[in-house]
């Protein structure tokens, strides 16, 4: 394999985009985070259990890279949670080859719109809890609440944690690698955006 890949970490707000691409990176990532302005731009959501401390948002994209091989380098990009900035979709998946959907255990249901674009845009994607220590939910239920069929990977994590991390990128890459094998083609195509 050589040259380069690129795949997004989405997911609702304060799930734990920006630590998982820091985590991740073996560069200093980049991060466009800026501090909120005020409470309200969070109190649309519908359940800010746990959010009380958060003081920053993505408001672009953060971005990390690492180096697979010495010819071939993976690209990660860390959207932002807030629909507001739903305008950037587009720009974020375009040549991207699939997806980590990052949940909160806390607040499973906000991933619903991320995993429902994703389907609507023909997006591949992986689902990643990160345990936050909120309430346990077995993989049945998360399955449930997100409208997920069963091939569909669904794995726990820590996105604090590099191996942790790595593990959810390497189960991207194998399930991708896997529909690739299966589709009968050669390679996965970057999703394409006009």
């Amino acid at each position: 394999m050589t040259g380069t890949l690129k795949i997004a970490v989405v997911g609702g707000f304060g799930v734990g985009k920006t630590t998982m691409v820091r985590s991740i990176s073996e560069i200093r990532p980049l991060n466009a985070e800026e501090t909120m302005t005020r409470p309200v731009e969070i109190e649309a959501l519908a359940d800010l259990d746990g959010l009380g401390r958060k003081t920053a948002t993505t408001v672009a994209f953060d971005f990390g890279r690492i180096s697979l091989d010495e010819s071939s380098v993976l690209y990660v990009f860390g959207g932002p949670g807030q629909e507001r900035f739903g305008f950037l979709w587009d720009r974020l998946f375009s040549g991207t080859l699939g997806a980590v959907v990052l949940v909160d255990t806390r607040r499973v249901a906000d991933a619903r719109h991320t995993i429902e674009r994703l389907q609507a845009d023909g997006t591949l994607f992986i689902v990643a809890c990160n345990d936050f220590g909120g309430p346990f939910r077995t993989e049945e239920q998360v399955r449930e609440t997100l409208g997920l069929t069963p091939d569909v990977p669904l794995v726990e994590c820590d996105a604090r944690d590099r191996s942790s991390s790595k593990y959810v990128l390497i189960t991207l890459i194998e399930y991708l690698a896997a529909r690739v094998s299966s589709d009968g083609h050669g390679c996965p195509a970057p999703r394409a955006r006009h």
